[in-house]
């Protein structure tokens, strides 16, 4: 099983990865309960719904493309 270490915080290191999708978005290293709450107003409850939100891949994907963009 991988090591998520840095990812997500220390309770959850030695989960599988379906186990932290399922997570609250506190799991992930350096957010709080108080993120949970703000992200549960965009309808975001857990690390998976994060991942597939709109505006995240949006970011995810600029930020891709601004590695080749001279």
């Amino acid at each position: 099983m991988p090591s998520f270490g840095k990812l997500v915080d220390k309770a959850w290191e030695d989960k599988s990865a379906a186990e932290i999708l399922k997570a609250p978005p506190s799991a992930l290293e350096g957010l709080t309960e108080k993120h949970d709450e703000q992200l549960a107003a965009f309808g975001i409850k857990t690390i998976g719904d994060l991942a597939k939100w709109k505006y995240a891949k949006r970011a995810a994907a600029l930020a891709d493309l601004a590695d080749t963009d001279k």
